[in-house]
């Protein structure tokens, strides 16, 4: 990567931590706001939060692969400013909202704003070599981390003066990044590598059919839908299951994902670069979904405060997977499609926060009623631990697919090798 590039990569990091920052300021407060709104117990209240998670999603799910491909048709930059004025236009829309009601509806409208994942993921492809491609989509993670620090942190700490300040406090950063950017930012898909706008790519069932061209692509694709859903486990429970089963208060919670960010920071910005070029994207993808895994597990089984933290250290370095994963799916695909993949991508990480939520609020509240068969609240816990395992078991597929599809082309000389 070029030296005129450097600053650039550090935009798309900033533009990515407001994003996650936005939702992570209002995580500790959200079991509570929501209870007393809806005048319900904290168990019930986890229903209304994932209809706030997963309308988001479902936005997402439909925007990202349009604007993954507006980015291949009018470049990267264009695409991430006008995502950026308008996520901070929705900040304070949402800090204005006085009901549920209203807040239901800016989490639409930051589901079409947010899609800059999708365009911010493609620069980082475009700007980077196949030896730091890995390191730089450490950068994504590490930005969720960083947002997961200063989010609940900072929505923690404003909550005394009430929970509008810090939507406030996050349109003034999208409209200070806007105009950096505007000024600063660099355009990193030449137009010699750009491609007219289809929409039979940019609809995020199309966007299936892109990831199913390539078989090798299809299974990376089941790998990372596999990934972010177990995901949920963490992501859409964390605040419910810890409140009702530890007695957790709004702070702890909030200093409990700043820890959760802290680490998956130090993975995704230390660990990563120094990790991967030794052991290469394979064995990394291997060893971060087992240790993804166990500190699933382990936090199903936890019986006290100080457990829940000890057992994010596992679950947290198995942050490197991510980087990696990516970073192999990117090398099956051409510059000019770079968006198409960032989208459709985009897209089944949106699927799996429509859908992963429900499942596993809903599998919550089951395991802590009478109906159960068994009073088992870290069960969702153990329904990611699973969805960790399956992705384990597929991507071993993939890369055997690959090792006798390389020695078959080394004995057929007149086929080419693949990408």
């Amino acid at each position: 990567m070029s030296a005129e590039r450097k600053p650039a990569v550090g935009f798309i990091f900033i533009t990515l931590l407001i994003d996650v920052m936005g939702w992570g300021l209002i995580i500790p407060v959200l079991p509570k706001l929501i209870s007393e709104l809806k005048h319900i117990p904290v168990n019930e209240a986890s229903t209304y939060g994932a209809a706030l998670v997963s309308v988001y999603a479902v936005t997402q799910f439909f925007c990202s692969p349009i604007i993954g491909n507006l980015s291949d048709k009018f470049g990267r930059r264009p695409v991430l400013l006008m995502s950026l004025f308008g996520f901070g236009i929705d900040y304070i829309f949402q800090a204005l909202a006085p009901t549920y009601s209203l807040l239901f509806i800016g989490r639409i409208i930051a589901g079409i704003t947010g899609a800059s994942f999708t365009t911010g993921a493609a620069y980082i492809a475009d700007v980077s070599t196949p030896e730091t491609r890995a390191k730089n989509f450490g950068m994504i993670g590490a930005a969720f981390g960083l947002g997961f620090i200063i989010g609940p942190a900072l929505g923690g700490l404003l909550a005394g003066w009430g929970v509008r300040a810090p939507f406030y406090a996050a349109a003034v950063l999208c409209f200070i990044n806007f105009l950096y950017g505007y000024f600063i930012l660099p355009e990193s898909l030449d137009k010699a590598n750009r491609r007219p706008f289809e929409w039979k790519k940019a609809n995020p069932f199309g966007t299936f059919q892109f990831l199913r061209k390539t078989p090798a692509i299809g299974g990376f694709a089941i790998c990372y839908f596999l990934i972010y859903l177990g995901a949920q486990a963490v992501q859409g429970n964390w605040s419910y299951y810890t409140i009702y089963q530890f007695n957790w208060t709004e702070t702890l919670v909030g200093a409990s994902l700043a820890v959760v960010g802290l680490l998956v920071a130090v993975v995704q910005t230390f660990v990563t670069k120094k990790i991967n070029p030794i052991l290469g994207n394979e064995k990394s993808i291997y060893i971060g979904l087992i240790l993804y895994t166990i500190g699933l597990a382990l936090f199903g089984v936890a019986t006290s405060t100080w457990m829940m933290f000890a057992f994010l250290i596992p679950y947290c370095f198995g942050g490197i997977a991510g980087p990696a994963l990516q970073a192999s799916m990117a090398e099956h695909v051409p510059r000019n499609q770079q968006g198409a993949l960032q989208g459709s991508l985009t897209s089944l990480m949106s699927l799996t926060t429509i859908i992963g939520p429900y499942m596993m609020t809903q599998t919550f509240k089951y395991f802590t009623t009478d109906k159960a068969p068994i009073h088992l609240p870290g069960m969702p816990f153990f329904l990611g631990a699973l969805c960790m395992a399956l992705a384990f078991l597929v991507i071993m597929n993939v890369f055997g697919k690959e090792r006798k599809l390389k020695i078959v082309n080394e004995f057929e000389p007149g086929q080419k090798e693949p990408l």
